[in-house]
């Protein structure tokens, strides 16, 4: 029994005691750290962060008492070195390591990291492909690529730049960013057109050999995307070069900022890159004014720091920072810091390689958590991280080296593009794809220019661009080359030469002919030519077309064209002059004639002896003078109501002759078909075959987008064979319509009058000049030719060409006549009707007050008995009639009779 009660004693002690020790921090916490110590940042960093542990240290509330030891190894730049080295630290049972900060030794470190379960934090390898889908335990507390060359992608486009030249050290730091810039310059529109790679070590023998092979390539917008430590040599090898002159553009990332942030101001104004562009990551002026950057500052200024505060030296302060926050917080759910062996390693047996020092940290999943719920104010503004381990950021300054100074020329943020106003920090990692009012402030470029650079010159490679031209056999005042002579001549030649004129560099060109000299070329092949670099360009009626614009480049159009249709016509008819009204016009119009004749005559007839005497002689006189009135200058009409008829009816009369006298014109002068095609649809729907010209796109036009069979569909080569087709006739073995271009349809038709163009045009497009594709030729050729349109030099090019012989075009047919609807004009017959209709029922009031005044009078000074009602009324109505037929004089005289009655007889 008492064996029992010592067993149970001895338990509870173990237990008591396990628990105790479970709970118990540890005194000293080890987290390992590996950088290059001689480099630009890791002389800043060093120095950072063993202040940032002497200051954890010192803050009794962090930590509780535990020390944060940091074991510190170099990795001298070096990925076996540094895969050594992390080895050797990883000994010491760290709990995490911090660094590096090359991107080549982080993909090897985060291997053996992922394996022994040790959260590895870096504050300088921006590879975007170091990622937490690869890397678990991997977590950055820098900026990454992806973000700084989404910053130079949208500077790039805010100057308008197509193509650049990427300078990169190749290694998967220099690959992988400039990959990420790749991909972001494709967004908007630009490319990396060749690429200067040198690897990691290489003399300047070989930068200079490099650079100066870039020379030849027609882009002058460099970006350098290398390490601070060699950055400068590439900018003092390019100034030796010539190539930090006025037609250059140099840009930077993040490297030269902290390069000249690690620099004294004496080394700066020696060495600084005049005219080039850079980033910096941005660090909000308040979190600068801190006690460790007033302390490092005085001791850079003693002598006892050897490099200037960059970014980088923040990034790892706070990198430590955070590292202590997430231990503390593990210590704080009474984690104990244990080590087990690695089974995968343990089976191996390598003693020599002393494999079983390296242990698995048992907590190591659980602090990567913690780490990742960093969340604290440090001197780079908030840190913490998103769920696959990177920094929430994204803030980056736009700096300008001028005048031995850097100068903030504006603001780049994921959320709002370019400014020249700070980015909101609340705001940071909100992304948004659509940036408005992006604005910079003035730069200066190198060769202290301050204007935009071209950024782009014709390539120094030996050799003129070479031009294609089609060798045209018909239509040839477009373009054609003498035979010869080789000389290339036409209206698109002199238009190409006069924008060239008006370019902004020089452009050494040669042309070359393209054709066999028997028949027009195809026009898809001479696109496709260029497009797969045969040729440089070409020069010509070249149309754009939505299939030749996917391989190739077009510039501006300078002359709009589109399809017509050219039809055989014949002469206007004997009755053409009844063609501008239509029957619903032309009765109603007549019908208004006689109306208004009838109410002139019931208006004039008491007063205007013209409409008095005979029943025939008064409707002739009416007829008369309704058809009359257009024709006579002057009208005998004496009555007011009869005045302000006419009045009305002049008007109507004004608008319909003048309506009439223009569409006869347009009919008079207009020819008419020979057959009834009225358009593409009526074209379509018919079974006639139709001509095109031979090497253009309007064959597969018509058979992919009008769906016409290849059978209804001839080639035609000249305009001499354009008229033997439209004369002999569909039935004939030609053709009823020819589909072509509006330009050479012109001029075909300006010399001959027997055909013309039949409805309206269709499938508008114009002719431009093609070049490669992601060429700047396109753009500044385009600015050109607005210029030419803008000067009237383009109309006066056109008018040497197409104008010798008189600008007019003969034969041209619209086939929808501008025929008179009575739609057109309803409105000016129902105002003339309603007015006529209201004079003529203000006479009828008038007639009818006279006549039951003069009854009245009448039967007051009568005294006949009363006539039965029904004689009575119809004897009413006649003398009503009959008072109405009577002259205004007589009228006149009965009212008088009335008044005076005569005496009667007794």
């Amino acid at each position: 029994m008492t064996s029992i009660l010592l067993l149970l004693l001895f338990i509870f002690i173990c237990i008591f005691l396990n628990d105790y020790v479970h709970c118990q921090r540890p005194p000293v916490v080890n987290v390992g750290v590996v950088f290059s110590f001689d480099s630009v940042i890791g002389r800043a960093a060093k120095v950072a962060m063993e202040a940032a542990a002497a200051d954890v240290n010192a803050d009794p509330s962090i930590l509780n008492g535990t020390q944060l030891k940091l074991i510190m190894a170099d990795t001298n730049c070096s990925v076996f070195m540094g895969s050594i080295e992390v080895f050797q630290v990883i000994e010491k049972e760290v709990v995490t390591i911090i660094g590096p900060q090359s991107s080549g030794i982080a993909h090897m470190i985060s291997s053996i990291a992922n394996g022994l379960q040790l959260p590895l934090i870096s504050f300088a390898a921006t590879d975007p492909t170091l990622s937490a889908l690869q890397y678990p335990f991997f977590i950055r507390s820098t900026q990454s690529d992806n973000c700084q060359m989404e910053a130079m992608a949208d500077l790039i486009g805010y100057y308008g730049w197509r193509e650049v030249i990427a300078v990169y050290v190749d290694d998967e730091y220099g690959r992988n960013g400039i990959s990420a810039l790749h991909g972001t310059l494709a967004e908007k529109m630009s490319k990396i057109s060749y690429k200067v790679a040198f690897p990691a070590g290489a003399d300047l023998d070989q930068i200079t050999d490099l650079l100066n092979k870039s020379k030849s390539i027609g882009p002058r917008v460099y970006i350098v995307h290398v390490s601070p430590d060699t950055g400068l040599a590439i900018f003092s090898i390019a100034q030796h070069l010539q190539m930090m002159t006025r037609d250059y553009v140099w840009f930077a990332t993040d490297w030269l900022s902290a390069t000249l942030d690690s620099l004294s101001v004496v080394n700066q104004t020696s060495v600084l890159p005049q005219g080039v562009v850079g980033l910096r990551q941005h660090i909000p002026q308040s979190w600068r004014q801190k006690a460790f950057v007033s302390r490092w500052r005085e001791l850079y200024k003693k002598g006892l720091v050897s490099s200037g505060l960059n970014a980088y030296g923040l990034y790892a302060y706070d990198t430590v920072w955070a590292v202590a926050h997430s231990i503390d917080a593990f210590l704080h759910e009474q984690r104990n810091i244990t080590f087990s062996f690695n089974k995968k390693l343990h089976v191996l047996n390598a003693t020599e390689l002393q494999l079983e020092k390296l242990k698995t940290f048992d907590g190591g999943t659980f602090l990567l958590v913690k780490l990742l719920q960093t969340n604290f104010t440090g001197l780079t503004g908030a840190v913490k991280f998103d769920t696959l381990g990177n920094l929430i950021g994204g803030g980056y300054e736009i700096i300008n080296v001028d005048k031995a100074a850097v100068h903030i020329i504006g603001y780049w943020s994921n959320y709002s593009g370019l400014s020249v106003v700070p980015p909101e920090t609340s705001k940071w990692g909100e992304n948004s794809h659509f940036h408005s009012d992006q604005k910079l402030k003035n730069v200066t470029w190198p060769g202290q220019k301050t204007e935009k650079p071209q950024g782009w010159v014709i390539a120094n490679s030996g050799r003129p661009l070479r031009i294609g031209v089609p060798k045209r056999v018909s239509f040839v005042e477009f373009v054609t080359e003498k035979k010869g002579s080789h000389k290339v001549e036409g209206y698109c030649i002199d238009v190409f030469n006069a924008a060239r004129e008006l370019m902004p560099y020089e452009v050494p060109y040669r042309f070359v002919a393209f054709g066999d000299g028997h028949s027009n070329p195809n026009y898809n092949e001479l696109v496709r030519m260029v497009a797969e670099d045969v040729i440089d360009g070409a020069v010509g009626d070249i149309s754009i077309v939505t299939n030749r614009t996917k391989i190739a480049d077009f510039t501006q159009p300078y002359i709009s064209t589109g399809l017509v249709i050219v039809a055989p016509i014949k002469k206007s008819s004997a009755w053409v002059f009844l063609r501008p009204f239509t029957v619903e016009m032309w009765c109603t119009t007549l019908a208004f004639f006689v109306l208004l004749g009838m109410v002139i005559w019931i208006l004039e007839r008491r007063v205007n002896e013209d409409f008095q005497g005979p029943l025939r002689r008064q409707l002739m006189n009416m007829f008369l003078f309704s058809f009359s009135t257009p024709f006579k200058a002057k009208q005998e009409v004496l009555s007011v109501l009869g005045r302000m008829v006419m009045m009305v009816w002049l008007f109507s009369l004004m608008v319909i002759i003048s309506s009439y006298k223009a569409s006869l014109t347009s009919f008079l002068t207009v020819q008419q078909l020979s057959l009834p095609i009225t358009g593409i649809e009526s074209l379509i729907a018919s079974r006639w075959r139709i001509g095109y010209q031979v090497g253009s796109f309007v064959g597969s036009y018509l058979k992919d987008s009008c769906k016409i069979p290849s059978s209804r569909l001839v080639s035609l080569g000249t305009p001499e064979e354009y008229e033997r087709a439209l004369r002999l006739g569909p039935s004939n073995g030609g053709v009823a319509a020819i589909v072509d271009e509006l330009p050479y349809m012109e001029l075909f038709l300006s010399k001959q009058t027997d055909f013309g163009i039949v409805g309206q045009t269709f499938s508008r497009n114009g002719w431009g000049f093609v070049f490669q594709r992601g060429s700047p030729l396109p753009v500044d050729m385009s600015t050109a030719i607005l210029r030419l349109s803008e000067s009237g030099k383009l109309q006066e090019i056109h008018d040497k060409w197409f104008c010798k012989l008189g600008c007019s075009i003969q034969g041209r047919y619209q086939s929808d006549p501008n025929h008179l609807h009575l739609s057109s004009f309803w409105g000016l017959y129902l105002l003339c009707g309603v007015l006529v209709g209201t004079v003529f029922l203000v006479f009828i009031i008038q007639m009818v007050r006279q006549f039951v005044q003069y009854k009245w009078k009448q039967r007051k000074n009568s005294s006949h008995a009363s006539e039965p009602s029904t004689a009575r009324y119809c004897q009413v109505i006649y003398n009503f009639f009959e008072f109405i037929d009577e002259k205004e004089e007589a009228i006149k005289k009965m009212f008088k009779q009335c008044d005076n009655p005569e005496p009667q007889a007794s």
